[in-house]
């Protein structure tokens, strides 16, 4: 052989073996190479960046990105893109924004699940998994739901309320939004295990009062009661008149009441005797669960084991109201 024809043929096998060697390098793994660990970016749209339950789920949210993201072999960004007060148009925009951005996944609680149907379907169709937490969007391609099962958490809120009224008296029912799919979920739940309690009715108007702001549905509970006093009993499905002081002007115990969530200005509610009993959702872990379940996917590629995803209630007594409210302490950043 030619010594020249050779050393070329030496030299062009030895190219492409340092090719080769540089792109097994720079192939993805999911773990931490010469360039660092991966970038992952997850956008966060909750429903209303003014209320503690959503605050909370923004603080798991990041502290997630930070716990999580080195164990994935990845640096975790959260961005945030909540609407301050309760818009679903926002939300379909913030969704839109979010995956012409290019961001690794999307984590949303649904004001109204039809609206953003096409935005998280768009995502997904671009690669971008959507998680729905608190409330869902089911007719959409989102990856699943995590959070309360509302039917169920509407009939522990009326089986807790039928014992503390002794099985006999009138209710009325208590909701927020009356778009938002879980609310309804909720109210209908309540409604369903109303009918095993024969000794107990709702209130003659049949009326679900769908009031979204705490001073609004405060006012709105001391009008309803003053003008109806044979009710003896409220099934709040979502806690906002006990977000104020001084929301229930009646005498400890006159009139139970048994709401969802356990926010920390509701807790005094308990103690002195005016709320029976608060069913508490994992807020915090609306945050949290959301991002490792996309990290899971964007990373392993590995889905969830279920479509929805449940996290139980945590009933929160006068007993262990104390305690479990050193919990929005961390939820809260105080």
């Amino acid at each position: 052989m030619n010594r020249n024809r050779f050393f070329v043929i030496v030299l062009g096998l030895m190219a492409l073996a340092g090719g080769c060697k540089k792109q097994e390098a720079s192939t993805p793994t999911g773990g931490t190479g010469a360039a660092g660990p991966r970038k992952i970016v997850i956008g966060i749209i909750a429903k209303s960046s003014s209320n503690e339950v959503f605050q909370a789920a923004h603080v798991g949210a990041q502290d997630a990105a930070k716990t999580l993201g080195p164990k994935f072999g990845a640096e975790v960004t959260i961005d945030i893109r909540t609407p301050t007060d309760e818009n679903v148009q926002k939300q379909a925009e913030a969704i839109e924004a979010l995956t012409r951005a290019g961001v690794n996944g999307i984590a949303i609680a649904c004001s109204e699940g039809k609206t953003v149907e096409q935005p998280i379907n768009a995502a997904v169709d671009a690669g971008v998994p959507v998680v729905c937490f608190d409330s869902d969007s089911p007719g959409s391609k989102r990856l699943c739901y995590y959070g309360t099962n509302d039917a169920e958490a509407g009939k522990m809120v009326m089986q807790n309320l039928a014992q503390a009224m002794g099985g006999k008296g009138v209710i009325a029912i208590l909701a927020g939004n009356e778009a938002a799919p879980n609310l309804r979920a909720r109210a209908e739940g309540v409604r369903a295990e109303l009918k095993n309690h024969p000794g107990i009715r709702e209130l003659a108007s049949g009326a679900v009062y769908h009031i979204e702001t705490p001073e609004a549905a405060a006012q709105k509970v001391q009008d309803v009661q003053r003008n109806n006093p044979e009710i003896t009993g409220w099934a709040f499905i979502g806690g906002w008149p006990l977000f104020t002081r001084n929301a229930l002007n009646w005498e400890p115990g006159a009139v139970k009441v048994v709401s969802v969530d356990a926010l920390p200005a509701m807790l005094p509610y308990l103690q002195d005797g005016h709320v029976e009993i608060l069913l508490a959702q994992d807020c915090y872990g609306w945050g949290y669960k959301s991002v490792e379940i996309l990290l899971e996917k964007i990373v392993n590629d590995q889905n969830p084991p279920e479509d929805k995803m449940i996290d139980p209630l945590t009933p929160v007594t006068k007993e262990n109201a104390e305690e479990f409210g050193k919990q929005w302490d961390k939820w809260l950043k105080k």
